[in-house]
Parts: C-alpha cells; structure tokens; sequence
C-alpha cells in the first residue's frame, strides 16, 4: 500500500518484474500519502516498465477475451491509477465519476473509521484512450467519497459529464457491476498510471484483510499472475467477459510478514491468520451503486447503501 516508487521500479530492473504489491505510488523523500510527479517521473521510466509488463503478461496470462479490454477510459492520478465510472442506472447527462483508493488522496491515508464526504477537490485526471494515450485532462469538482475503513475507494466527481466526455474523446465510462463478484473469473488489472494490463483470475475472497492499523472486508484475491507494482493502486478491475468493473486494486503482502504495511494477512472468520507473499488484493465495489442516486449524487442514508458513514 506504500511501497516507494523507487523500490517498484528496481524490482523491475534486478528482478525482471518479480511480484510486488499494488500500492501507490510516493516519492522516496516525501511523507505519507503525497503524490508523486507522473510527468518527470514516466518519461525516464515508462518505457522500461512497459515493455517488461506486457512482455510477462502475455508469457504469464494469454486470454482469448483481453483483447475486449482496453484502457479506454482509465485514468492517471499524481500517484496512483483509476478510471472513469457509471453507475447501472446513471445518466448521460450525469457529472461523471472517477474511482480510485481511499489511500491514493492527495491528503494522505483517511484514518481508521475516517469517512469524507463531499470535499471540494480540483484534482486532475489524465484519460487515456484504448492504446494508454493521454487524450485530456479531466478536473475534479467534489470528492464525493473517500474511506480506507471496511473497504479502501475514493470517488471524485467531475465537472464534465458523460456526453461531453464521450463527444469531445469518443471515450465511455466502465460500468460498475452492482453484484457480488465470482470466483474463477477471468480478470483484467487496468493501471492508467502505467498504462499496462495484468491479466488473471479472481482466486477467492479474503473474509478480512488486515494491513497495519487498517481492516478490509471481504476482499478480492487475485491469482498469482496479477503481479502489480507500484502505481496501480486504484485500477479497475474488469470482469473479460462483460467489460465491468468489479473491484478496485489496492494492495499485496511483499515480504511475507503478517498484517504490517505493505504485507496484509486474511483473517477468517474463525480468526485464523493466514499469510500468502507475493499475493494481491482489492476491494468489492458492488454495493457503492445503492449509495448514489440521482445525477450520481452521494445518498449514505438510502435504505440499501452498506458503506461506512461519517
């Protein structure tokens, strides 16, 4: 969840893109929760990293159906990735969404039990088309939603809407699916951030998923194939076969210790801690649709929405 970007990149160079978690990512000398500079950083880096991920991608996880899956509509944060969203039931003619992690604020890590809501932001986003080029820069009015408590999402809401993103870029949002994703299925780890897919399967739920003062639940367990690194937290994670997205990557245990920063364990109910380094997680995202209404307005009073409140 806060590996440095430095680290990320020399695992990719000495290692040959060996496992890392999917954290955001912070320059070496900064403090928790600041963002790193995409644009000085990527020019030196990108190329290295890209050639080498999508070369262990395609070696790792062939899949007929990838080819259904782009980074249309994927964004690049300061620090981390994410993606443009609409609800089941939203409107053209709604303010458009970003999703991404509760971590990955400019603020820095919403404490435990911390809920924000409807926080003036100007954050920026760059959107990507279905080849990973930057095609414009998306502005945040509001950050609707934001809590790294049951779960770790942070949703913005834009100043554009749908139809003017889709008319200016010919570019639609991801639909996010409102039902409990499925085990065995065939997923995509979209990183806007390095513009790289890592293919795999959902290999199950983790009941809680523990990580430092933090604690998740029922959390998404990839396959070991979706190796993500550094930056890729808050991607979407897409379902191959319908194009929606189902969950939000936002960690992985990469020394093998239990339940510190950066190495989460799964916590049964029973209680037993289990382990498993080199393993990446995200969070459900199926109940955040009952808690927006209309114009994708934030209603945590609705009668079905189960987010944690303020």
């Amino acid at each position: 969840m806060r590996k440095p970007l430095v680290a990320a990149l020399s695992v990719l160079a000495l290692a040959g893109m060996g496992t890392a978690p999917a954290v955001a990512a912070e320059p070496a000398a900064a403090g928790v929760g600041k963002s790193v500079d995409t644009d000085t950083v990527t020019s030196v880096v990108h190329d290295l990293v890209t050639s080498t991920t999508a070369a262990v991608n395609q070696a790792t996880s062939p899949s007929p159906t990838l080819q259904a899956v782009t980074l249309a509509g994927t964004v690049s944060l300061s620090n981390c990735s994410g993606s443009v969203i609409r609800f089941p039931n939203s409107l053209d003619t709604d303010p458009a969404l970003v999703l991404s992690n509760g971590h990955c604020l400019t603020s820095g890590f919403p404490a435990p039990g911390q809920v924000i809501t409807n926080q003036a932001s100007t954050r920026t986003f760059g959107l990507l088309n279905s080849s990973g080029s930057r095609v414009a820069t998306l502005r945040a009015s509001k950050l609707a939603y934001a809590t790294m408590t049951d779960t770790d999402v942070s949703i913005y809401q834009l100043t554009s809407t749908y139809a003017t993103i889709k008319s200016s870029y010919n570019i639609s949002p991801l639909t996010v699916q409102d039902t409990h994703p499925t085990a065995g299925t065939a997923i995509t780890v979209a990183s806007g951030y390095w513009k790289t897919l890592y293919n795999c399967n959902i290999d199950g739920f983790a009941y809680r998923l523990k990580e430092g003062d933090w604690t998740w639940k029922d959390s998404v367990r990839y396959t070991s194939a979706c190796n993500t690194i550094g930056g890729t937290s808050g991607s979407p994670v897409i379902d191959q076969a319908t194009g929606k997205v189902v969950a939000v990557n936002n960690t992985g245990n990469e020394d093998g210790e239990s339940c510190t920063v950066n190495n989460p364990c799964e916590v049964s109910e029973s209680g037993t801690v289990t382990v498993r380094q080199g393993i990446n997680y995200a969070q459900e995202i199926y109940n955040i649709p009952a808690c927006f209404t209309t114009r994708n307005q934030l209603n945590l009073s609705a009668s079905t929405c189960t987010l944690p409140k303020p």
